[in-house]
């Protein structure tokens, strides 16, 4: 999907938000790829968007440590990124954020039912002619993971009852899918997903295995309690694959989108939220919900207060925009181009 997911309107914009409590807000704007974009995998992915746009912002903004944020599947790019760094002894890190993101692929959740060697062996030779997967598969795919839904819902409104839904900033993101590069998706899928490379230590950055154990900097999970896409106790198992990190994880309501695009004064959320030390014993998803106190509200200021807990002094006020001097000037107003790409 589009990343203006977290700066859809004035009430759910969390980049808002978080600049309005005194925050340094940078986005990730992924490439829309096309048939050029083929040869595209997840080590690319790594060095081009997370280190290049890591090297922009300390470009920008020197001698600053990030708290750096990922979304579902970038999420998972996150603690890959982490761990790669941890590995290499890289400092610029301050804390990681997660948004519904896995690292332990054994129990997916429903969308399991696309995750075969079958279902590889279908897809390859349709990625290989286009270099890409194209969005109306993704469209597909997600709703008949929430069919009731997002398919036989509107079916029954619009064509048995005359009814035209409301269209809402969410609902009308979730329509402007994206493409992936035909290599991406095979490596996400295979290595990621089928062959659980990550939690399993084999995942390899510029030929060496990555550990999500080596991670030191302070980690923030947070899940939703009904998303279909990467279930709660699935992002939960960061727990037994990072102890040697300070680690808080967050099980707010909601679904996979709506339970992140919460805004802070959202009338029908709550959540459950712990911290657990580094080398603290280990305690079961389920005993975890069953003791964790639910706090009335939107996870959003209790993530605010983490991040300035964990801030390294005083917040400071926003550099100008850009740094003309250093390769990065001001190239046009928001949202950009590349949120108009088809």
């Amino acid at each position: 999907m589009k990343y203006y997911v977290l700066d859809l309107s004035p009430k759910n914009s969390m980049v808002r938000w978080l600049v309005e409590q005194g925050h340094t807000v940078f986005m990730l704007s992924w490439k829309n790829p096309d048939k050029g974009d083929a040869d595209y995998g997840l080590n690319d992915y790594l060095k081009l968007g997370y280190y290049e746009a890591l090297e922009t912002v300390n470009a920008i903004c020197p001698r600053r440590k990030v708290n750096v944020v990922g979304y579902c599947a970038g999420g998972t790019l996150v603690a890959m990124g982490a761990a790669t760094m941890a590995r290499d002894n890289d400092t610029r890190l301050n804390t990681a954020t997660t948004f519904t993101a896995q690292t332990d692929c054994t129990e997916p959740g429903e969308i399991r039912i696309f995750l075969s060697e079958a279902e590889l062996g279908m897809l390859k030779p349709l990625m290989d002619k286009d270099g890409y997967l194209d969005k109306h598969y993704f469209t597909a795919a997600f709703s008949s993971l929430n069919p009731n839904s997002l398919i036989w819902r509107p079916a029954v409104e619009r064509y048995l009852l005359g009814q035209d839904r409301k269209l809402i900033d969410l609902m009308a993101w979730n329509t402007d899918t994206t493409r992936v590069p035909a290599r991406l998706h095979y490596e996400w899928l295979k290595e990621i997903f089928l062959e659980n490379q990550l939690a399993e230590d084999h995942y390899e950055v510029d030929g060496r295995n990555i550990h999500l154990s080596d991670i030191r900097v302070p980690l923030h999970f947070v899940a939703t309690t009904t998303d279909h896409v990467a279930p709660w106790k699935s992002v939960y198992k960061i727990h037994r694959l990072a102890p040697n990190c300070e680690l808080t994880f967050v099980l707010t309501t909601g679904g996979h989108n709506a339970g992140i695009i919460s805004g802070p004064d959202h009338p029908r959320r709550s959540y459950q939220m712990t911290t657990r030390d580094a080398g603290e014993a280990y305690v079961a998803p389920e005993r975890w919900a069953a003791e964790t106190q639910s706090t009335p509200g939107s996870w959003w200021r209790s993530w605010d207060a983490w991040l300035k807990q964990h801030a390294r002094g005083e917040l400071r006020n926003p550099p100008p925009m850009g740094a003309p001097k250093k390769g990065y000037p001001v190239l046009e107003d928001a949202p950009g181009s590349y949120v108009l790409q088809l």
